[in-house]
């Protein structure tokens, strides 16, 4: 894994969304270093099926060693984000790093998703992105580390990330064209970069998609966190760029990405976004015995199942009435083996 350096101590990071998952990895990761997080997110009270309020994550960024404030905010309110940045420059003096990893997932054809999901996915991941990166600029400018860095994956036009959920892919590609944007606007100024995983990330969030067993697919949240802080600790001309944590790492000297993995030597679900080409993603998923969503015509065949055809199955059971109409969700899960 990659070593802390203290390269980040003292530095102010506002998170957004940081009271679990991947935000608060990256949050953790810092506060390592000693830095100071701002925990911007929603959750003061304990939801019933997602783990961690804003309050137990301070807790935990403190233990850590860093310092840490919790704000109320749901980054599609104006004010709320405006309060919490005064708050934060308040208390740390200013604000060197923003990282907007809010974000909000509907699996929907364009028919079965409800406006209503399509307004708050475009109003946490576009307009919220967009709202929280203006709010900070004017502070990210007098710091000299000045870092925006985006949840976000690279923009890829290929039909098929588009047609099982428009608006989801919509939404994240705002994100991704704030960077672009950005980046170009405050070159010289802040370093605006977008992170992605190349793996499916084991969070609450993907047990709730995924259901029981999908974990042994996922790497954890560390590779994420690892990856965040390589970027946050690069100089401001390290920009425009649309990183994959993977690659990074790997470049950072990390071999042995196993480290990062639920469980080891498991294949791993590829993510969203990533393919060169349709078939070539398709091919990396059928060859860990299972079949893409989004391949026309495929049928099953029978054969032993291996250990992802196991885990798919196990999936596949999870999938109940109550998940579907909780997530609003569509699945497909065809398994596919050697005759």
């Amino acid at each position: 894994m990659l070593p802390n350096t203290g390269r980040l101590a003292g530095c102010t990071l506002f998170i957004t969304g940081a009271s679990r998952g991947i935000g608060k990895a990256i949050a953790l990761k810092a506060a390592r270093d000693g830095a100071n997080v701002v925990i911007a997110a929603k959750t003061a009270e304990p939801h019933p099926k997602l783990p961690g309020t804003i309050f137990t994550a301070a807790e935990e960024i403190e233990a850590a060693g860093g310092k840490a404030l919790p704000c109320i905010v749901d980054v599609r309110d104006e004010n709320q984000i405006t309060e919490a940045v005064e708050k934060a420059v308040k208390t740390f003096g200013g604000i060197d790093i923003l990282v907007n990893n809010a974000s909000a997932i509907s699996l929907t054809n364009t028919v079965d998703t409800p406006m209503k999901k399509v307004d708050l996915m475009m109003g946490i991941n576009t307009r919220g992105t967009y709202l929280t990166s203006k709010i900070c600029i004017p502070y990210l400018k007098r710091s000299k580390v000045a870092h925006i860095l985006t949840l976000s994956p690279p923009l890829n036009l290929n039909p098929v990330w588009f047609k099982n959920h428009c608006a989801y892919t919509i939404a994240k590609y705002g994100m991704s064209m704030c960077v672009i944007g950005m980046a170009e606007e405050f070159k010289g100024e802040i370093a605006v970069n977008a992170l992605w995983p190349k793996t499916a990330i084991h969070t609450a969030a993907m047990d709730m998609l995924g259901g029981s067993g999908v974990e042994k697919q996922c790497r954890t949240t560390d590779i994420m966190a690892d990856a965040a802080y390589s970027i946050l600790t690069k100089p401001k001309n390290f920009t425009g760029n649309f990183v994959i944590d993977e690659e990074l790492l790997k470049s950072e000297g990390i071999k042995d990405l196993d480290v990062y993995a639920v469980s080891p030597g498991h294949p791993l679900l590829p993510d969203f976004f990533l393919d060169e080409t349709p078939d070539e993603l398709t091919s990396q998923i059928e060859k860990h015995g299972g079949s893409a969503a989004f391949k026309e015509g495929k049928t099953v065949a029978s054969s032993p199942r291996g250990p992802a055809e196991e885990t798919f199955a196990l999936i596949g059971k999870s999938i109940n009435e109550e998940t579907v109409k909780s997530i609003q969700g569509v699945y497909q899960f065809v398994l596919a083996g050697k005759m």
